[in-house]
């Protein structure tokens, strides 16, 4: 019995330490919303262009785990994506993106930055890493005519 409950507690704190492993390598709110503070003040010192080329880049400085910056202009066009997808995605105009349940993404930002200079939306999208279609909130600042945003998937 005592090698029964050994075997349990064993298990128990395996599976702690396995889900602790997965929520170490997403990245939180705090480190979404610090990470977009970062790329809105690189854009401000260094010009869109530079940040362009820095935010594009898989392996730069605005790509921390599962964390990526996102930029967009007012009007739905793709400026820089950091998930090495800035090739299929660089000046394309995805205003009319919708997620799993057809609310519009981009528009949403949109709708926040009209309003506010900053804030969370939400929405659902496939995760890459589960393949599962998950909840995942944006946060997304206004800079110039800029939509510069970093998500998270919910947990």
């Amino acid at each position: 019995m005592k090698a029964l409950l050994k075997g349990f507690a064993m298990m128990a704190f395996a599976g702690f330490v396995a889900s602790s492993a997965v929520a170490a390598e997403r990245g939180t709110a705090e480190e979404a919303s610090a990470l977009v503070k970062k790329a809105v003040a690189y854009i401000k010192a260094n010009g869109k262009e530079k940040a362009v080329a820095a935010i594009n880049d898989p392996k730069g400085p605005f790509v921390d785990r599962d964390l990526y910056i996102f930029v967009y202009d007012m009007k739905g066009n793709n400026v820089a994506i950091g998930n090495g997808n800035a090739s299929k995605m660089n000046g394309k105009n995805m205003l009319e993106m919708r997620d799993a349940d057809g609310k519009y993404i981009i528009k949403g930002f949109i709708d926040i930055l009209n309003t506010k200079n900053s804030g969370w939306f939400d929405y659902k999208w496939p995760n890459p890493v589960t393949k599962a279609v998950e909840a995942k909130s944006s946060y997304v600042e206004k800079v110039d005519d800029l939509i510069v945003g970093s998500g998270i998937y919910k947990q």
